[in-house]
């Protein structure tokens, strides 16, 4: 299997796993120049919820610091652009409170193990 068709199944299978606890998907995999998102998902919650831009980072094992560690300060400030730029084209979303999460993929791509790290990181971390 190449590298995008795991990601893609890695992904799919994070969305999955985020269904599951309650998030709805409003958008994936949205490039802009500089960045994507991997998922754009919405927790319910009063006042029209959360906005939650998650980054999913698949390794096949905790080598080279795991996937939580791959999101250093460059990344970071990619997702951020993106989230602005993905805001400015969704004007009705841009009042929600908005987060960041990481979602590490870990182990066998067909059944990977998953660790979700709510609010992995803050605007000023960027």
């Amino acid at each position: 299997m190449d590298r995008r068709a795991r990601g893609a199944q890695v992904e799919a299978a994070a969305r999955a796993e985020l269904e599951r606890a309650g998030l709805r998907l409003q958008a994936a995999n949205v490039g802009y120049r500089g960045g994507e998102l991997d998922l754009v998902m919405l927790e319910p919650g009063r006042d029209g919820g959360t906005l939650v831009f998650v980054e999913v980072r698949y390794r096949a094992g905790a080598a080279f610091g795991g996937g939580f560690a791959s999101v250093d300060a460059g990344k970071r400030r990619r997702l951020v652009r993106a989230a602005q730029l993905y805001l400015a084209a969704h004007p009705q979303l841009a009042q929600l409170p908005c987060r960041f999460d990481v979602v590490q993929a870990e182990g066998d791509p067909q059944a990977p193990r998953f660790c979700w790290l709510r609010d992995a990181f803050r605007l000023d971390d960027a």
